[in-house]
C-alpha cells in the first residue's frame, strides 16, 4: 500500500499563488525552488504548487479541471470560512449552496482552480 502525499497544482505566477494560498490557508509555505513551493497542512497533506512554464515534461493543463475539496464540521463552520475568504477578495464560483450532501460553495484560486467547501448534512 502507499499513501497520497500531495497534490500539485500548475500555476502561472509562483509568487502571486504563493501569496493566494498563504493568505487564503494561513499557512507559510516552504520554498523548494523559485518554481515549487508546498504548504504542509494540518492532517500532513501537501498541497504544492509549480509554476507551469518549469513542467518537464510540459503540461497544456490550466485551471478548472478538478476540485480541492475541503471539510468543515458544520454549516456554521461553512459561513465563517466564506466570510473570511470573501473579505480577502477571493472570487466565487458558488454562493454557499444546500445539495444532497449537506451545504457547500466554491471559491477559485488566481488560476481559476476550484477549491470547494463543504459540510455534510
Amino acid at each position: 500500500m502507499f499513501d497520497i502525499d500531495s497534490i500539485v497544482l500548475y500555476v502561472e505566477d509562483i509568487s502571486r499563488s504563493k501569496k493566494f494560498y498563504a493568505e487564503l490557508l494561513d499557512c507559510t509555505p516552504r520554498e523548494l525552488s523559485p518554481t515549487f513551493v508546498s504548504f504542509e497542512l494540518p492532517a500532513g497533506f501537501k498541497l504544492e504548487l509549480k509554476a507551469r512554464a518549469a513542467n518537464q515534461p510540459p503540461s497544456a493543463v490550466t485551471g478548472g479541471g478538478c476540485e480541492i475539496c475541503i471539510k468543515v464540521p458544520d454549516a456554521a463552520s461553512l459561513d465563517a470560512v466564506f466570510a473570511a475568504w470573501r473579505s480577502k477578495g477571493t472570487d466565487m464560483a458558488q454562493q454557499p449552496t444546500r445539495v444532497p450532501y449537506g451545504l457547500t460553495f466554491v471559491a477559485l484560486d488566481p488560476d481559476a482552480h476550484r477549491i470547494r467547501v463543504f459540510a455534510e448534512g
